[in-house]
Formats: C-alpha cells, sequence, structure tokens
C-alpha cells in the first residue's frame, strides 16, 4: 500500500521524520505493507516544494512556487496513493492553536487523514475536529503532542475499554525538567535553557516552556481527549519558571524534597475539570520527584485500575519524529481493519 504526504511545517521534527520514513522504509514494507512517499513540503518562511514522485530526506532547500500550506493539500487530494496523509508539525500558536487547526480541518475537508505533533488542535479544538474527521473517515491523529513518542493516547484508546480516567498529574515538558535538574546541581539558570535550545528541544520560542505555556498545552490536549474536558491552555491555571526558581528548586533538596513542574487535572464532583500547571515540592519517594533531566513521566488516575504511570527517561527529536510514523502506521493498520471487515461481510 502506498502513502504519499504532505508535510506542514519542516523544522528540526519534520525533517528527521522525513529521515526516518527512508531509514526503516524496509521495515515498513516488510511489517506493515507500507510504502511512504513526500510528496509536498510547506513552510511559512523558506517556501515549499512539490514533486509528485517523491522527496528525498536529504532535501535541505525550499523554493517558492510549490504554492500554500492549503494548495499542496488540494494536490494531495488528487493524488492516486492508497493513502493520502498531511503531516502537520508548525510551531504552538499558544493564542488559538492557528494556522494548525486550518490546516488539519483543509485536510480533513479533502479527505486526508492528518497526523500532527502540535498540540494546538487537541488543546483548542479536539472535539469538533474529532467529529469532522469521524464523519469523513479519515483519522486525526496527535500522539507526538505530548511527551514525544510515548503512546499516552494510543494506551488509553486502544488498551483500556471500559476505563474512565478520573484525572492525571505528571511532568510533561522536557524543557522545564531539564532546567530544574540543573538548577540542583547549582548550575545557572541562563545556560540551562541554551542547551536545551541548541539540541532543538525548547519550543522555538523558549518562553512557551519556560512560563508553563507547553505544559498547560499538553495539559489542555491531555484533558480534552482523555476526560472530553473541552478547555483550552488560556483556562489552565499557570505558573511558570522564574530566575527564583533556582533558590527554590536548592531550597526544596536542602529539606529533602524535589521541586518539579507538575500539570495536573481532575473531575470535581460538579463534573467541571480543574486544571493546572505550576512548580510544585514533592516528597523524594515521589514517582515525578526521581524524574531528572529530559525524563517525562504521566500518572493516570482511573476508575477501575488505579494509578497508571508512564515513564520516558529521555527525551529527543527521534522520539518525536516516531511519534508521527507510529500515527501513519496507526492510519495503515485502522484501513487494513476496515478492508477485512468488508471482506468477512461479502
Amino acid at each position: 500500500m502506498r502513502a504519499d504526504l504532505v508535510l506542514i511545517g519542516f523544522g528540526h521534527v519534520g525533517r528527521r521524520f522525513l529521515r526516518l520514513l527512508e531509514e526503516h522504509g524496509a521495515r515498513l514494507a516488510a511489517d506493515h505493507d507500507l510504502v511512504c512517499r513526500a510528496v509536498g513540503i510547506s513552510t511559512r518562511r523558506h517556501g515549499s516544494l512539490w514533486r509528485p514522485e517523491g522527496i528525498d530526506g536529504a532535501v535541505v532547500a525550499l523554493a517558492d512556487g510549490g504554492g500554500s500550506a492549503i494548495d499542496l493539500i488540494d494536490r494531495l487530494r488528487a493524488s492516486t496513493a492508497d493513502l493520502r496523509v498531511v503531516v502537520e508539525t508548525t510551531t504552538l500558536d499558544i493564542a488559538a492553536g492557528q494556522p494548525a487547526i486550518d490546516h488539519v480541518r483543509a485536510a480533513i475537508s479533502a479527505g486526508c487523514h492528518v497526523v500532527t505533533a502540535n498540540k494546538g488542535p487537541a488543546a483548542f479544538a479536539y472535539a469538533p475536529l474529532h467529529a469532522e474527521a469521524e464523519r469523513a473517515g479519515v483519522s486525526f491523529l496527535f500522539e507526538g503532542a505530548v511527551m514525544d513518542g510515548v503512546p499516552i493516547f494510543n494506551l488509553v484508546r486502544e488498551t483500556l475499554p471500559a476505563v474512565n480516567v478520573l484525572g492525571f498529574r505528571g511532568v510533561v515538558n522536557a524543557t522545564t525538567n531539564h532546567i530544574l535538574s540543573a538548577l540542583e546541581d547549582g548550575e545557572a539558570f541562563g545556560p540551562a535553557l541554551a542547551r536545551m535550545q541548541a539540541l532543538g528541544i525548547a519550543e522555538a520560542d523558549p518562553s512557551l516552556d519556560v512560563d508553563g505555556w507547553d505544559a498547560a498545552a499538553k495539559t489542555a490536549a491531555l484533558a480534552n481527549v482523555l476526560m472530553d474536558a473541552r478547555i483550552t491552555p488560556q483556562t489552565v491555571e499557570r505558573t511558570g519558571l522564574t530566575e527564583a526558581s533556582g533558590a527554590a528548586a536548592l531550597s526544596a533538596v536542602e529539606r529533602g524534597k524535589r521541586l518539579r513542574l507538575v500539570a495536573a487535572a481532575r473531575r470535581l464532583a460538579d463534573g467541571r475539570i480543574e486544571a493546572r500547571v505550576g512548580p510544585v515540592e514533592l516528597s523524594a519517594d515521589d514517582l515525578l520527584a526521581g524524574l531528572r533531566g529530559q525524563a517525562n513521566a504521566l500518572v493516570l488516575q482511573t476508575d477501575l485500575l488505579g494509578e497508571i504511570a508512564i515513564c520516558q527517561l529521555d527525551g529527543s527529536l527521534t522520539q518525536t519524529a516516531y511519534a508521527l510514523l507510529s500515527d501513519v502506521v496507526t492510519i495503515r493498520r485502522r484501513q487494513r481493519e476496515k478492508g477485512s471487515s468488508r471482506s468477512r461481510s461479502t
């Protein structure tokens, strides 16, 4: 089965994803009967590219003339490939989730599946986009939006039938966790942040990490998808890190505790969702307290299984790019299941 892909946004994650397709092409073909071909790339500042014969991972220069993101989606609509997939990796807009939401909506309207590592669509418009994708018979997936390639959404969707998520708490921003770990070791705030920027881990606008906006967007996305919350990052109570966080982190260590930026949500007795992000002093034996560097973890509170924790001990561009790849494979699996159902019905 051939999948033609259009990549909207082509930063660190998009480039790593394109290389992953090449590196694991043989395995995708052998294990999933899937051949992926990028046919279009669109960026806001560096131009665009349309090559119906396919684009290889060595591409480094884009040019004008390929058209806008919407133009490329329209071209993808006419592809004869078995699967048509839009891969959205633009940067997070914390005000309204745009233009990522428009990109997702355009893809769905064109009958294309869509995968994204952008938190905006799930954080601001999960319910309507999910409904639109259902009506169109296409997939809208976003495993890379939270905790890179760790399968948080797949875990609940595929392996926890009849389980209700009552709440969650976690460390979900690698940049701030790295900064807090460095502060505990006596390092200054600025160099720790600069290291995350150099690795491409920090957001393009690092204030989104430091001020807690990235974690707030992830909190909203998790609550919307797992708890039907219908909130936005703007409604998440938020406190970020400051230069004073260094003293607070050291003070916590001296008292046998650890300071972590914790994202949490819970359903109140009246049905409302309470969501917050902020520095929290944790006891040393708390799972989240033991997370250092780029480690992340999420603890789900459920009605039938109690607390379930999932951890990622390290994060990188490869993990985020892998999340996109895993979503593409999920789309392939769904198409195979549909084909099997039709065969059984006839």
